[in-house]
């Protein structure tokens, strides 16, 4: 099976380069580009991609928003793919808006290429994926978010030995 993926990013030697990762690939084809986010919403229309690479910040509409867009119009029966976030920017809000605004996945733009290719196909599978450093920030926050834990009440618990 071959893996469409839709690169956007508004810097073209950016896309260029991933174009060159993801086509050494046999099962990944990159089947079209954008350089903004409304272009993406287009493009993911027009070309029904299995994998959406999406920037973050861009001129017009934003990655956040253009995601939300996409997975917005994917609910209401189109096509859907699947977002995977990729940003130079590791801040927690953007973090957490893509993932609310839908997104599979989010990583830096400084992961390895076999780890970008590796992610798209997790992606395209159904899974999600996030940067292990953003996943580290992640639990943390949830962690602290939590009540705290009654071992008794835990089906796995075993009273210690006297």
């Amino acid at each position: 099976m071959t893996i469409r993926v839709l690169l956007v990013d508004d810097q073209p030697l950016l896309r260029t380069g991933f174009r060159l990762i993801l086509e050494a690939e046999t099962d990944l084809t990159v089947v079209g580009e954008a350089g903004d986010g409304k272009a993406a919403q287009e493009q993911a229309r027009a070309l029904l991609p299995d994998v959406v690479l999406m920037d973050v910040r861009m001129p017009g509409v934003d990655g956040i928003d253009a995601t939300r867009r996409i997975v917005r119009e994917a609910t209401a029966g189109v096509h859907v793919p699947k977002v995977l976030v990729l940003t130079t920017f590791d801040l927690d809000e953007y973090i957490v808006e893509a993932l609310r605004a839908g997104a599979s996945g989010f990583l830096l733009k400084d992961v390895p290429p076999d780890e970008l290719v590796n992610a798209i196909r997790v992606v395209a599978a159904g899974d999600a994926i996030v940067a292990p450093s953003i996943t580290r920030r992640l639990l943390d926050r949830f962690a602290t978010r939590l009540p705290p834990a009654h071992p008794q009440s835990c089906p796995l618990y075993t009273s210690p030995s006297p």
